[in-house]
Formats: structure tokens, sequence, C-alpha cells
């Protein structure tokens, strides 16, 4: 194969961390892109993507838990290509980045998260890059005494909703120690750029690539003007037709890890099957 599969467990809020390794295994996945986000004090009665998950690694014991979950991972012949933690400049404590990293480095895990800015026009948007690139030399500097990789993830919303804008600040460091996550299904939200472009400009900045798909909606008429809304879709149902982007990341040489954070409404033991068959079926056209 020239791809690596992973599953990021925000995807899997259902099962328990200690499940997960043993059902990836199962659907023949490569990897395990962990969770990592402080544990509520409460438990939901129904676990969800982003509340009371169970497929999350309680923050507050990391270091802690890093050599058991590595430990774990492993027994079912999987890696860990990143953690996909919630860590965000500017005004990150540092202190709780470098337990993340550290934390990686422990769990043979070569990149983690560490989104920039969110931006809503409260503030200009060139304040909130300066003092983003500021604060990630920072962080740059810690990944490069712990050897991991920390990841810009394209994501609407934020100062990088799209290629060129994650280009332009991801830019300011070296790509050894800093990259970014592509994400296509975030690209249909915000940010939407041609494929193949996108990897050009992203260049030796490109480390890793979230599956996932999204439409646009209809939600209401006002005054005769129709209001569209982004919303999740299934992988193969939504506006990212994923054999393209496939093609292109081919294109550009890319062999790294393709990891699903699929939201849709779909069970989840649907997802982790159909997804997985369904990315080899397109690797296996383009290899035809």
């Amino acid at each position: 194969m020239r791809f690596k599969y992973a599953v990021f467990t925000v995807m899997t809020p259902e099962y328990r961390v200690e499940d997960v390794p043993s059902i990836l295994s199962m659907y023949g996945y490569d990897g395990v892109e962990w969770r990592v986000a402080p544990a509520p004090q409460i438990q939901p009665v129904k676990p969800s993507y982003w509340q009371g998950n169970l497929a999350t690694i309680d923050e507050s014991r990391l270091l802690e838990e890093a050599p058991r979950i590595k430990r774990l991972t492993e027994e079912y012949n999987l890696s860990i290509p990143a953690l996909g933690t919630y860590f965000r400049v500017p005004g990150e404590d540092l202190n709780r980045v470098r337990r993340g990293i550290e934390a990686a480095r422990i769990m043979d895990a070569k990149q983690i998260r560490v989104s920039a800015p969110r931006y809503d026009g409260s503030i200009n948007y060139r304040v909130l890059l300066e003092k983003a690139v500021s604060e990630y030399r920072v962080i740059e500097r810690i990944a490069r005494e712990y050897g991991v990789r920390c990841c810009v993830e394209i994501h609407m919303g934020t100062i990088c909703p799209s290629p060129s804008a994650t280009y332009r600040f991801v830019s300011n460091f070296n790509p050894e120690y800093v990259g970014v996550i592509l994400d296509p299904g975030n690209m249909v939200h915000e940010g939407y750029e041609n494929w193949l472009m996108s990897l050009e400009i992203l260049g030796e900045y490109l480390a890793h690539v979230h599956v996932k798909n999204a439409v646009w909606r209809l939600i209401r008429e006002d005054d005769g003007t129709k209001i569209w809304t982004p919303t999740h879709a299934p992988v193969m149902e939504g506006y990212v037709y994923w054999l393209e982007v496939m093609k292109a990341l081919v294109r550009v040489g890319y062999e790294g890890w393709l990891s699903f954070e699929d939201f849709s409404d779909i069970p989840t033991d649907e997802k982790l099957k159909r997804n997985i068959e369904y990315m080899k079926m397109l690797e296996a056209k383009i290899g035809s």
C-alpha cells in the first residue's frame, strides 16, 4: 500500500481506550491517532464526539498513561502517527504543550496537533498572525528539543482555513518541526483550493491528512434569499471526491497517513468498516 490508514479516536466516542486498538485492528487499520483532552467532571449519559468521549486519553494523566497506551496500541501491531490535542496559540500554557510533546515522544508519535488562532473578526487578522507566529516560535523550539513535529490543521474559523493561508503561517518555521494537517472536509466549509495546487503550496510542510467530508444544505429563506450552511457528510457522499485528492497526493509523492475523522451520522462500526474499504478501493483504482 502507498498509504497508511488510521482513525482519530474523536470519531469513536462510545469505545473505551482499551477497546479501540482491537477494533481498529479487526477492520484492517494501521494506526491510531489518539484524542487527548481533559476528562469531564461529570460523564454524560451518552458519550459524543466532543463531550464524554470514552476513546480519549485524559490530558491530566497523559504522561503517566503514555507508556501503557503505547503498549496497548503495539499489542495489536498498530502505530501511533499523531496525538490529536486541543492546544492552540496564542495564549497556550507552554508547560501543557511541553507535556503533550513529551508524551508524544514516549508513545513514538512523530507529531502532535497544536492549532492556530480562531478568527471571528474581533481582532484584526494581522495582529492575530503576528502574535501567533511569535508564540509558535517557542513551541517550535520545544518540538526541536524532543524531535516531535507540531502540526497546524487546516480548519474553518481559524486564521488557517485554506492551504494558502496556512502556508503563510507555517512558512515562518522549519518544516522539520512544524507541519500541516491537510483536511479537505474542513475546506468544504471554508478555504477550498484546487487539490493539487493545495499540495504544491504546502510542499514540505504537508505532514498528515484527515479524511472526512461535508456538504452545503439549504436551511431557510430570508426575503427571497436562500441561506445555506455546511454540515458533515459520509466520506463517500460529500463534496470532496477522495479519488481526486488521493491522485493529487500520489502526484506530489505523499506516502504518509490518511486518518479518518468522520463526523457523519452513521453507526461507528459501519463507518469503520466501509470507510477503509472505500479508500482502499480508490487506492487500487489509482494503482490500476
